[in-house]
């Protein structure tokens, strides 16, 4: 079995019902993302947190200093565990995030996190692309409704299309309990 580590994408207040963008099917997913977190402590493997927020102040939400940039408390890092800030959709994008991975020697990041369709994806594919294997665990991920023109898309929908692109050619998808499963 390769090394692993669990990577938790953005799972902030903000996107709790009481945050400035709510998604649907959040709190299942940090449900199923606390037991993961879970096990992988119980079994010794690193969680390594990702905590969004904009650069500036005056941004519309992920505003520094915010409660809704703090870290869901059902999935809150634990002494020891590093947490990362991107100002970036990318997990990746100027963090340390590769160098913590590899100073761990892992080669499989297990992905929970939000949104489906922004950060976890260009974090799934920037991890793919840098060489690990990737497994997302789709019942442990939300999104939200999203519109392109005339065209209303329901989180559920979008949640999907983006779980069949990763495992059409980037990640392995499991659920929750597939996983824990072994």
């Amino acid at each position: 079995m390769s090394k692993r580590a669990v990577v938790v994408i953005d799972l902030q207040n903000e996107y709790l019902p009481t945050g400035k963008l709510p998604l649907t099917g959040i709190e299942a997913a940090v449900a199923n993302a606390a037991k993961v977190i879970a096990d992988a402590r119980a079994s010794g493997v690193p969680v390594i947190h990702v905590r969004h927020e904009f650069a500036k102040a005056d941004a519309q939400f992920f505003v520094p200093g915010s409660d809704g940039v703090k870290i869901q408390a059902a999935v809150a890092p634990r002494e020891g565990e590093a947490v990362i800030v991107k100002n970036y959709p990318n997990s990746f994008r100027e963090t340390n995030l590769k160098h913590l991975l590899d100073e761990r020697r892992v080669e499989e990041v297990v992905v929970v996190g939000a949104m489906s369709h922004m950060c976890v994806d260009a974090g799934v594919r920037a991890a793919a692309d840098l060489g690990y294997s990737v497994t997302v665990l789709h019942d442990a991920c939300a999104t939200l409704d999203l519109e392109f023109g005339d065209v209303k898309v329901p989180a559920r929908q979008v949640h999907a299309a983006m779980m069949a692109a990763f495992a059409f050619a980037y990640a392995t998808v499991k659920s929750t309990e597939e996983y824990l499963a072994g």
